[in-house]
């Protein structure tokens, strides 16, 4: 393993700024520039270059190989935040032989090397580090605690006793096998699909709280869709004007809303129009009212709701409501009358569909389990042929199991280790 340095703080004037040393020689580097240090410990002590000149008094912390966040020897210098102390220090490391500058998420990497984390681990540690809403934190946090890792643990331990029972048949098939042990094993497999099929259905939520749900504001021309995203985002995102077909394209805000991230769209007027431009904007607007999470149709008292694939998620709002006397629930960007009761209902809506995420947040995950679980379904097909085919029924929960491994990083994942790391910043 190299041994691997990197400032892991962001550049810039600051109170303090840390650098990290990972690998075999981060304690002996350590020691070049500050003198006898503890194999696991820490101590304030002053930093020199090669000549001997003082670079800066830093708290020097030792983590022991095995006890550090990578595994490895590891050696934290937390300097005061300077941009020139900062390059002194790393002009000195530079220096010294057997050290390299680290790579974009090196130090993770060693971590998973090292067996430290997990693959869903790594994954939900980038996430964390990328986290910028409550919701987003607290997921992140579950998977970097290993929530993933333990569930298929426990899914792998039950289909690896149906294999033992399976291959236990199979072993013994020229003797009279009193037990039937189909039915235990039909069981174990049960439960594993079940479990594993719900985990996979919450991956679209989560990977909806890690990139934001989309909110779609749509309804006729000069209902006051851009006014009341200018009043929710609190700037002039969008042109207001009195002219029917001022917006032409759909204009996304990003928000956080009761801790959940959110794009709100505005989106074209919806109606017939000879402008070949506006048709192509109440095209797109009408695409992406479709697939938002939740649309709110502002509609005029004596109007009915456009029909853009309506769902029970859709909220119907009285537009312009300072204007009108009606007794049904409205609002006005103009006056932000109803529009905290808007927000209110919006944020109750995600937050019940926040509920089914679990802790598979990825389409690579989604796609491992789906694996596992047509493998399983092909075993539970081969079981009514009897023992003559018991032998590929468990290799198909061989295949279902390394489904599984390759979930949490055991087999098969070189392709996708280089795409991960790239999104993590250089000191992580």
């Amino acid at each position: 393993m190299d041994t691997i340095y990197a400032l892991a703080t962001a550049r810039g004037r600051a109170g303090v700024a840390v650098i990290r040393i990972s690998g075999p020689e981060a304690r002996r580097a350590a020691e070049r520039m500050a003198g006898a240090l503890p194999a696991h410990g820490r101590g304030l002590r002053i930093l020199r270059d090669g000549q001997g000149e003082v670079l800066d008094q830093a708290l020097v912390l030792t983590f022991a190989e095995g006890r550090s966040f990578t595994g490895a020897a590891v050696v934290e210098l937390h300097l005061h935040g300077s941009r020139a102390v900062i390059n002194a220090v790393l002009a000195r490391l530079s220096e010294l032989e057997g050290l390299r500058l680290a790579e974009a998420g090196e130090f993770t990497r060693q971590a998973l090397e090292n067996g430290r984390l997990d693959l869903s681990q790594v994954e939900g540690l980038a996430d964390l580090v990328d986290a910028e809403t409550e919701a987003q934190r607290r997921q992140a946090m579950r998977t970097m605690a290993g929530g993933l890792g333990e569930k298929a643990d426990l899914w792998k331990r039950d289909l690896l006793r149906a294999m033992a029972l399976l291959e236990a048949v199979i072993d013994f098939a020229e003797e009279d096998v009193p037990v039937d042990v189909t039915p235990e094993v039909v069981e174990i497999l049960d439960r594993c699909d079940a479990a594993m099929r719900r985990e996979m259905d919450g991956v679209g939520v989560a990977e909806r709280i890690r990139e934001g749900f989309e909110v779609a504001i749509i309804g006729a021309p000069n209902m006051g869709k851009s006014t009341l995203l200018n009043h929710l985002a609190g700037r002039d995102a969008a042109i207001i004007s009195d002219v029917p077909g001022t917006t032409r394209d759909v204009i996304e805000v990003r928000m956080e809303l009761r801790g959940l991230p959110v794009t709100l769209l505005d989106t074209a007027g919806l109606r017939d129009s000879d402008d070949a431009v506006e048709a192509i904007g109440i095209a797109r607007a009408r695409s992406r009212a479709a697939s938002a999470d939740i649309r709110v149709h502002l509609v005029a008292p004596d109007d009915t709701v456009e029909s853009v694939e309506s769902g029970p998620d859709d909220i119907v709002r009285i537009a312009r409501a300072d204007m009108f006397d009606d007794a049904r629930p409205g609002v006005s960007g103009r006056t932000g009358a109803g529009v905290s009761s808007l927000l209110d209902e919006i944020s109750a809506r995600l937050d019940q569909r926040s509920q089914g995420a679990g802790v598979a947040i990825r389409e690579r995950h989604r796609l491992a389990l789906r694996d596992g679980i047509d493998y399983i379904a092909r075993c539970r097909l081969i079981l009514p042929e009897g023992s003559a085919a018991l032998d590929l029924a468990a290799e198909e929960l061989r295949l279902a199991v390394r489904a599984l491994d390759s979930l949490v990083g055991r087999v098969d994942v070189e392709d996708v280790l280089g795409e991960i790391f790239s999104s993590f910043c250089i000191g992580k």
